[in-house]
């Protein structure tokens, strides 16, 4: 197990919440400590894909550390340098939109800036339904910023949702591993 410590932060893109606590298992597996945290909306939203509630626990049973849910809650992850390494999983369109604008209004945003400010690496796992739509210019924007990886991504499903993009979680903590030694984790685009 890596001496490292990991953040894990969670938005939306509730359709993917099972899909990312597997990701964050082996996150956990691999690395020391890991922090937990989830967007104001992830904490309040109960979906068809599950209880808020019961995700944040189980989040919290992983890790075995409180979860992070406001943005008081995630500002000492900077001045405190808490983090080597956060990944953000499921990124949603509209996260990626407010990293790549720098707007910081909620967890997640909050855990992204103040982590940045210290030249760490952060590593997003897209997953939005407009990410080759309204989603593709910050998107693009991100792929150029330093400290910013990818966890591999591709179309999924090209037919009846085109421009949809979803990360391949299964590879979240060989990206991890990755984007601690300063390089993106390849091929960053994966086949439907």
């Amino acid at each position: 197990m890596e001496n490292k410590t990991i953040g894990f932060a969670v938005c939306g893109s509730f359709c993917t919440h099972a899909r990312a606590m597997e990701a964050l298992e082996q996150v956990k597996a691999r690395f020391a400590r890991v922090i937990p945290i989830v967007s104001e909306c992830t904490a309040a939203t109960d979906t068809r894909f599950g209880c808020a509630h019961e995700l944040m626990r189980e989040m919290a049973r992983i890790c075995d550390h409180r979860v992070i849910s406001t943005i008081a809650g995630a500002e000492p992850i900077g001045p405190q340098k808490l983090l080597d390494l956060l990944i953000i999983a499921p990124c949603t369109g509209n996260t990626l939109g407010k990293l790549a604008a720098g707007v910081t209004d909620t967890s997640v945003t909050m855990a992204a800036k103040a982590h940045l400010r210290n030249g760490r690496p952060i590593l997003l796992a897209p997953s939005t339904n407009d990410g080759l739509a309204g989603s593709a210019p910050s998107l693009g924007a991100l792929l150029n910023r330093r400290y910013i990886y990818f966890v591999p991504f591709g179309q999924d499903d090209p037919e009846r949702k085109p421009t949809s993009l979803v990360s391949d979680f299964s590879q979240v903590a060989d990206a991890a591993q990755a984007a601690l030694e300063g390089r993106q984790l390849q091929p960053l685009l994966t086949a439907s």
